[in-house]
């Protein structure tokens, strides 16, 4: 009994408070690592989860300064396509802008905006020159669906367009002076070579914190398994994705190491590797190619692993074993399951995660794809596991092949309350988090990782930690 050590979850300890030399915590920077070459603003994840992260949580969660990772749940060109708009939401240049034949009619239009939801679509010939362009205000009282483009579109001739390497700010000027939403850059051979708009400029102006590419465009991660990573990345490259996420609940197996080692091998993308929990989970999965690694065995909110299979490691503890190796190769870890509050995020970081991953808490969002549910009065919005019964038995309809499987379920469907938007949401978490970090002495989020000063607690001091010997308002 002697060698059985001892694990520690968050609620099992706090963090010492120390002199802090920050006169006001808004100047407290929360940039960290993602992976090993990616930056974000804020450390904050929405996790792959089917009730978490889709589109919309996707931009929200980018434009916060933090990172959404699609979940793998739907078909390969549809994950593909969700990444493309994605990146089409916003950046200072449309690289590849909506372009339609000159042979198109109204209709065709109608149809397109319909489907993409982009109304500024640059008219091109067979020959892929450019002729015009046609907005929803050359659409607007337009009754005659028969009618060709060309009829209605602005000309060449009479449409202000730019060459290409213009900067931003000129770019500004431009729209500004000619009072026009759309500036198309042109090529020598008058092909189209981008596109700025007035919107994408007043997106980068309205959320400067967000986290973005080289080219402006938001971040985005997407989830992959251990089956079909061989078809889905080379798709999800191609549509623009900036990280991968092998998407296995337990990480430190060989066929989660084989799906890490191939990808890395065959393409040149940022892989976050996982999940684990020990020392030797996290040498294994850096020595195969991780450029960051999930940590979390059992702590989500709907999650029942450790319950059912009897096996996990308590968050901190789990945090802190692979902090060790981890820090020694540059190697940022997220930690996965079981944040809370914002105390949480504090703990995490301090024991050594550069971010975390959030899923229940999100569910509970205007973003998430979850369903809302309303109950007594109140408004819910319908979160699971992705170890839960209808989680798998939804897998189960979209893979044939795993018909006549048997689920053995490690998650839960559940109720979550609406918390409102996101951006609410992290205003409030990252608001305490720079409180915690003040507290512990440090002046930003980076030199504070694995540097907490911990204390453990009881059963009574977690009582007196939370407010008692009141009725709360």
């Amino acid at each position: 009994m002697a060698d059985i050590r001892l694990g520690l979850s968050y609620d099992d300890v706090l963090l010492v408070p120390k002199k802090s030399t920050v006169y006001s915590r808004k100047d407290i920077s929360l940039s960290t690592k993602l992976t090993r070459n990616i930056n974000i603003n804020i450390p904050v994840i929405s996790a792959n989860m089917d009730t978490v992260t889709e589109e919309k949580m996707a931009i929200a969660m980018a434009r916060a300064g933090g990172i959404g990772i699609l979940h793998q749940f739907m078909l390969c060109d549809e994950q593909a396509d969700m990444i493309r708009r994605i990146k089409r939401s916003e950046g200072l240049m449309i690289e590849n802008p909506y372009t339609i034949s000159e042979k198109s009619t109204v209709h065709d239009v109608n149809l397109f905006i319909k489907e993409h939801g982009r109304a500024g679509l640059i008219v091109v010939n067979d020959d892929a020159r450019v002729l015009g362009i046609i907005t929803a205000r050359d659409l607007l009282f337009e009754a005659d669906n028969g009618r060709s483009v060309t009829e209605i579109m602005t000309p060449l001739k009479d449409l202000i367009y730019e060459k290409p390497g213009i900067s931003t700010e000129e770019a500004k000027q431009i729209l500004k002076k000619n009072r026009i939403e759309k500036l198309p850059l042109l090529d020598n051979d008058r092909r189209i070579a981008g596109l700025i708009t007035s919107r994408d400029i007043e997106r980068h102006s309205k959320f400067p914190q967000s986290a973005t590419d080289d080219k402006k465009r938001l971040l985005v991660g997407a989830a992959v398994g251990v089956k079909d990573y061989m078809i889905r990345v080379p798709k999800l490259i191609e549509a623009g994705v900036d990280v991968i996420v092998v998407d296995v609940a337990h990480g430190h197996s060989v066929y989660a190491l084989d799906a890490l080692k191939a990808i890395k091998k065959e393409f040149d993308i940022d892989v976050i590797a996982g999940n684990i929990a020990t020392r030797e989970a996290a040498e294994e999965l850096i020595s195969a190619g991780a450029d960051a690694l999930k940590v979390g065995i059992g702590p989500g909110g709907t999650c029942k692993t450790r319950i059912v299979a009897g096996s996990g490691v308590p968050q901190i503890t789990a945090i802190m074993d692979s902090y060790e190796i981890a820090n020694e190769h540059g190697i940022p870890l997220i930690a996965d399951g079981g944040i809370r509050n914002s105390g949480d995020v504090a703990k995490a970081i301090g024991a050594g995660s550069s971010s975390v991953m959030i899923g229940t808490l999100l569910a509970g969002t205007e973003e998430s794809p979850g369903r809302f549910i309303t109950k007594n009065g109140m408004r819910y919005k319908l979160v699971r596991g992705m170890a839960s019964f209808t989680a798998a038995e939804a897998r189960k309809q979209r893979q044939e092949q795993e018909k006549h499987r048997d689920v053995t379920p490690e998650g839960v469907e559940a109720l979550v309350p609406y918390r409102g938007y996101v951006s609410e949401f992290l205003n409030d978490m990252m608001g305490g988090l720079r409180s915690g970090i003040s507290y512990s002495g440090f002046k930003e989020l980076r030199g504070f990782i694995g540097k907490g000063d911990f204390i453990r607690i009881t059963p009574a001091g977690m009582k007196e930690s939370r407010p008692h010997d009141i009725s709360e308002l």
